[in-house]
């Protein structure tokens, strides 16, 4: 951020916290958003790797189910509707958080 909108925004006496939430954090947020969501979404995916390490997560939690009833497929299958809709919301939620913070930007 330009050092000459802190001074302006001290300049219209506004109060520290205000200028950090009105001006400093939006421009900020435009450059951390993208990265950050797409980071968690990131480690969302990842999860389904992790399961071969068989720690307490969704798909060794399918596993443990299926070793109970022998319905593989059905499980596995719901496990990656969970997954389809834990990224596409985060996704959903990642673009309007993004266009919130993208407004007035040309």
């Amino acid at each position: 951020m330009d050092s000459g909108q802190r001074e302006a925004a001290a300049a219209l006496g506004l109060p520290p916290a205000r200028r950090l939430f009105r001006i400093i954090l939006p421009q900020a947020m435009r450059t951390i958003v993208p990265n950050a969501g797409n980071e968690i979404i990131g480690l969302v995916k990842g999860t389904s790797v992790v399961y071969i390490m068989a720690l307490p997560e969704l798909f060794y939690q399918v596993q443990v189910i299926y070793n109970r009833n022998g319905r593989v497929m059905a499980l596995l299958l719901v496990a990656a509707i969970w997954y389809l809709i834990l990224t596409t919301a985060l996704s959903i939620v990642q673009h309007y958080v993004e266009r919130h913070y993208g407004k007035g930007r040309a």
